[in-house]
């Protein structure tokens, strides 16, 4: 296993540089700069702003100084944000995005998990349709309608729930994660379903599930103890996808709901042309990305004991 991970992360390496590559050089070649949306200013003024920040120089040369720099582990300052450096927005905004993913990802494993099992054992009845109806919906209404929506109806309508922000007291309240947790999970929640009654309808009809049962085990005992363990290997195999998807999200989710996360400071950001900023999200974004897809991989062969990683 050793082995597959440290092949995994010499693949790993270059496909983070390739991203990093990329990203400099569209936001370089976008229109405008981040001095452009600001009131006019002396030309003068101007110039020696540029220079202060290494912008004047020809594009390659601050690639290779922002690439030095990133070696040395130094994201540089915010271009707009005054005397803040990118790691420290990251810092501050990454607790927020960090505990909204993780709630939305646990919401959708396990309520994604419970309703695709119990299409399964339910299929073709009233249930199932149920299940497979709310999977449609959740899967066809993207998460920057829906959270509008849930926003409208139960923060201003119902007024059960506030519509967004932290409180200034106390910070991140369960209170104010509700919503944005549960509008970034409700599509994975839906494709979790559909995956987990596909893969627990196969499975049940397997002919170790129906030894099992002419042995005499309850029908409890059958799913969890024996038919849940394999129907969740083609989940566990979605769970790198979803990752990234919840990741990607999320950049709407906070903006809609006025989070100061990092995918918040990613669109206010690259809104501003502030570039440091945007390579710093899209640096820890690529390599969380790249991480969970691994720990997904390590995940599904602890539990198919078929897959055998080779040293």
């Amino acid at each position: 296993m050793l082995g597959f991970v440290l092949r995994r992360f010499s693949v790993a390496i270059p496909t983070i540089l390739v991203i990093i590559t990329v990203a400099f050089f569209m936001m370089r070649v976008a229109p405008g700069g981040p001095f452009d949306l600001e009131r006019p200013m002396p030309e003068e003024t101007r110039q020696v702003i540029m220079a202060s920040y290494g912008l004047d120089k020809p594009l390659i040369f601050q690639y290779f100084d922002y690439m030095g720099n990133l070696f040395q582990g130094d994201l540089g300052p915010s271009l707009k944000l005054r005397d803040k450096q990118v790691a420290e927005i990251i810092a501050e905004g990454f607790p927020v995005s960090a505990t909204i993913g993780l709630c939305s990802m646990l919401l959708a494993i396990g309520l994604g998990s419970l309703l695709g099992s119990i299409a399964a054992l339910k299929q073709n009845t009233g249930t199932d349709f149920s299940v497979m109806t709310f999977a449609m919906v959740g899967i066809s209404i993207p998460p920057f309608v829906m959270g509008p929506i849930l926003a409208l109806v139960f923060g201003l309508y119902l007024g059960l729930v506030p519509t967004g922000g932290l409180d200034p007291r106390y910070g991140m309240t369960p209170d104010r994660l509700i919503l944005p947790v549960i509008t970034l999970a409700l599509p994975q929640i839906a494709i979790i379903a559909r995956l987990m009654r596909a893969s627990m309808i196969e499975v049940v009809r397997s002919n170790y599930i129906r030894t099992a049962r002419a042995k005499g085990l309850s029908a409890p005992a059958v799913i969890i103890r024996h038919a849940l363990r394999s129907a969740i290997l083609p989940l566990v195999s979605y769970l790198g996808p979803a990752s990234a998807a919840v990741i990607s999200g999320s950049l709407v989710i906070e903006l809609v709901f006025q989070l100061p996360g990092i995918g918040r400071h990613f669109v206010d950001a690259a809104l501003q042309r502030d570039y440091t900023v945007v390579m710093g999200v899209v640096i820890v974004y690529a390599t969380l990305i790249i991480v969970l897809n691994l720990l997904a991989d390590l995940l599904y062969g602890v539990l198919n004991p078929k897959v055998k990683y080779e040293s």
